[in-house]
Order: C-alpha cells, then structure tokens, then sequence
C-alpha cells in the first residue's frame, strides 16, 4: 500500500447513496431512497443473483422471493450464500469485510445480533461513521427527475447536505424520448416527438430547471451498447437530442456530460436490478461526439471489459474525455488492477482509476479499501518500471499522483 493513498480523502465520482433528508426504510419510510443496514446490504442485486442462481425454482420463485420482507429475504441470503456456502464472489466477501470493520461478526448463524446492531444506529451519525473508515470526503448521488418517487422528494423539498454532491441524471431524453417527451409535455413543457415546434427550447427550459433545483456538479446518462452518433447529419432521436438541446444547454451552464455505456437492461426481467447486463459498444460514437463538440466536456465509463483499449485510445485523442471507474461487472480486483495498468501505460495519471457505484452505504468500505489497495499496487509498479528505466520518483510526486488520481483531475475537469 503506498501511504499517501492511504490517507487520502477521496471524492466518489459516481454513486447511488443518498442522504437520510431522501428518506430510509430503517425509520419507516419504505420508499426511503437511502439505503443501510444488514438487509440492504444483503439483497443487493449483486447479491441476490447469485441466490438464485443456487436456489431452485421450486424452492422459491423470484417473484416469490422479492414479495418477501427485506428481512425474510436477508434471512434466506444468508443461510444460502454465507452460512451454507463460503462467500467467495467479490460481492459477498465485500459484505463480509463491511461486517468486519463494523466489528460486527461475519461468521453468525443468524443475522439477529448483526440487525440489532444496526438498530441503534442513527442514519446521520452512521454515514459519518462509514465515510471516515472509507476515507470518502464527497458522495456524488445519482438524481433521477424522471423517478416518480425521487422527484416528489425534491418537489416538496428534500435536499442532501454538504456531504452529497447531486449529479442530473437524464436517460430517457437521450434513450427513450417519445415515452420523455410524454412526459415533459405532462409537466408543462410542451414536446413534439419529431423535436418540432420549439421542442429543443422546451427540453432545454426542463434541464435548466431541474439544474437550478438541484445544482448538479455534472449530467449523467446511462447508454445501452447500442448507442451511437455519426455526426451532424445523424437523424436519430438521441443525436438529434442531444445535438440539439442537451450539449448546447449544458456547455452554457458550464456543465459536463457523464457518459456511461455498455447497460443492457433486463436481460432476465424477473430478476429485476438483478437481470441487467452488458454489451460490447462502439467507441467510435464517442470519438465523433467529442470531434464535433469540442467545448463539451464528456465524463465517460464504459461496461464491457472489451471496450477499454479503444476507450483508452479515443481519449488519447481527445482532452475533453476523461475516463473514470470501473464500472458495475468491471468492479472486481482482478479487472480493476488490468484496466488500471491499461491505463497508467497509455494515459499516464489523467484519470480517475475508480468510483464506488454504491447503493448501500457500508459497500463504501470495502470499495474504497479494495480500490486503494489496487490502485496502488498498480502504482508501485509503476514507480518500479520507472527506477529501473532511471528516474526515482519523489514522495511529493507519488503524493501529488495519488491527488490527481483520486480528486484533482476529476474536480479540474468539472470546474473548467
């Protein structure tokens, strides 16, 4: 472990946490958009699919299964996966490591002494709690507007705190815009699906609102391997978008657009979060979108581990790219340590080796851990390949890599 790294407080770049003012399950909000506790943490879908993939259907169905309680499915995830089984996947043994640091025992037979545990927790006093073990200084959520639940929240009031940063989410714009169209037009921001009659203007007055709602530190959307963008003359619903109204609004408002390809949703739809997948998408999309708008700034992730040499080499090309994370299936030590030397190779220190994609707050701990440890192997050797070819690196340089690495490059690149 290099020290510096080791000490470093990170900013998490791309999340799905929220803060207690969104609401928790645990003080009876059963909606409640922030998720901790034992039970979340166990029937994640990460988690929970790999339940089903050693419990047979006529044991449990999967509609069965999730018509259950948090806890009664918790329960069932626990004797299956940990209890009768080692807990080896990547998921698992990061729940077990969450349960250690806690001081919290990974080996119980049942899971009433851990849940009480979390019963006495106070929401707000456990995020601070978890965010100083992870090292994490910033949580930057995922806001969806085109979430009923999540948009009555920020109608009537709900605002996260200094320790959230809100990021706009907007896929349906960009990916199914007859159906947002629909819905803007519901809203009271008049929509033609063939983007006439002032359409762009309407979407750009929708954005404009729900930027000064939120006050987003950047703009995300989630792309399917399918997405693509061959330039000023592509007529597609999602070019002639974001062409028209999106990037334009956006470059105005200072913000940049976050990118994240490769989604194939509901591979196995009774699985729910658990049934999405990838696929292996086309970079060159991303090259023309970069080319043709040039001041737009373009965070960018992508799914499959197929992707990440061609998304190495398009952002050689273009500064405007800043590529960030390993992604959801990616998340693993084994990749991340690939991608990361991938990267280092080819694009020295300009960019951000990694991001949680938490949903339940005590995945902060084991993500952050696995990422430092990781990265900074993948940074050790490195600084080896260095000597060896005759250069020693300096505590202050390996101080101020650790910094770009994990805060200045991606704070730089948002604020410019």
């Amino acid at each position: 472990m290099i020290p510096e790294l080791n000490d470093l407080k990170v900013i998490d770049l791309h999340t799905h946490l929220y803060p207690a003012s969104f609401g928790t399950p645990s003080a009876g909000d059963k909606d409640g958009l922030m998720l901790w506790g034992i039970d979340e943490l166990l029937t994640f879908h990460y988690i929970a699919a790999e339940f089903f993939r050693i419990t047979p259907r006529d044991e449990i169905a999967p509609a069965d299964f999730f018509a259950l309680s948090k806890s009664d499915q918790a329960d069932r995830i626990w004797q299956a996966l940990f209890v009768d089984r080692t807990p080896n996947s990547a998921a698992c043994r990061g729940a077990v490591h969450a349960l250690t640091a806690l001081g919290l025992d990974p080996c119980a037979a049942n899971l009433t002494g851990i849940r009480s545990w979390f019963s006495d927790q106070d929401p707000d006093a456990h995020t601070d709690r978890v965010m100083e073990m992870a090292g994490v200084e910033k949580i930057t959520m995922t806001n969806d507007p085109f979430d009923d639940n999540e948009r009555e929240r920020w109608l009537n009031g709900a605002r996260p705190d200094s320790r959230f940063d809100p990021v706009l989410r907007i896929d349906p714009l960009v990916c199914s815009w007859p159906a947002a169209a629909e819905k803007l037009t519901e809203w009271g921001y008049e929509c033609r699906v063939d983007f006439g009659g002032g359409t762009f203007d309407a979407v750009k007055r929708f954005l404009s609102d729900w930027i000064d709602r939120m006050n987003p530190v950047y703009v995300a959307c989630s792309l399917p391997p399918t997405f693509s963008y061959d330039g000023p003359d592509d007529l597609s619903d999602a070019a002639t978008n974001l062409r028209g109204a999106i990037l334009p609004l956006l470059k105005d408002r200072g913000l940049a657009m976050g990118l994240m390809i490769g989604a194939r949703r509901q591979t196995n739809p009774e699985l729910g979060l658990a049934g999405d997948s990838l696929g292996v998408a086309e970079p060159h999309a991303l090259a023309r979108l970069a080319r043709d708008f040039p001041n737009s700034r373009f965070l960018v992730t992508m799914l499959a581990r197929e992707n990440q040499h061609e998304l190495i080499s398009v952002a050689r090309k273009f500064g405007n790219i800043l590529p960030f994370g390993c992604w959801w299936f990616l998340n693993t030590p084994q990749l991340i340590r690939e991608i990361t030397d991938m990267r280092l190779e080819l694009l020295g220190t300009s960019f951000v080796p990694q991001h949680s994609d938490a949903r339940v707050l005590e995945q902060l701990i084991y993500k952050w851990s696995d990422a430092r440890r990781i990265v900074g192997e993948a940074l050790s050797d490195s600084y080896l390949k260095m000597s060896e070819a005759g250069r020693e690196v300096r505590p202050d340089e390996i101080e101020r890599d650790c910094r770009l690495l994990f805060r200045d490059n991606y704070l730089s690149f948002i604020q410019t």
